[in-house]
């Protein structure tokens, strides 16, 4: 080997302190160094099933708001629809209790008109009757010949038209 340059006992010296350092070395550095990253590895492996979880649940929470937000909606819906059911009645109330009233003023009416058109034909007997009586003197305090006595009556009747139309 000495034809080759290599001394042998400078060759198993400098390995003999190759190993020697490379296991202070792996003892010193590389154990705490790997040691060091395992636990980084870790934290970063934790560190994303923790943003995972939170991705998740934010997710969760996502489609719970959706949920909440469109039971919000269906019930603003609902409300809406129950405020147009009650108006919708509310009017229909009115409008009958309105037609309830009108029918109740037209029955009214209908009574004093009556009442009214009954007063009237009284006051038209009594003035019929007051003129047969006056037409009656008449009659008796003329002659009583045919003539005369029809022209009277064509007379009331005539007086008692005119008395009707007014």
């Amino acid at each position: 080997m000495e034809a080759l340059g290599i001394n042998l006992p400078g060759l198993i010296t400098q390995i003999v302190s190759f190993l020697i350092l490379f296991g202070l070395l792996w003892m010193v550095l590389y154990r705490p160094i790997t040691r060091m990253l395992d636990q980084r590895s870790a934290k970063i492996k934790e560190s994303l099933e923790t943003a995972e979880k939170v991705r998740e649940e934010s997710a969760k929470s996502k489609a719970d708001m959706q949920k909440q937000i469109d039971a919000a909606r269906t019930e603003g819906q609902a409300l809406i629809a129950q405020a147009r059911e009650v108006a919708d009645r509310f009017r229909d109330e009115e409008l009958a209790k309105a037609r309830t009233e009108i029918q109740a003023a037209r029955v009214r009416a209908e009574a004093d008109i009556k009442r009214e058109r009954d007063a009237a034909i009284e006051d038209l007997r009594r003035e019929f009757a007051g003129m047969a009586v006056s037409a009656a003197e008449k009659i008796v305090e003329r002659s009583l010949d045919k003539n005369t006595h029809k022209d009277l009556i064509d007379k009331v009747l005539k007086e008692s038209s005119t008395v009707r139309r007014s």
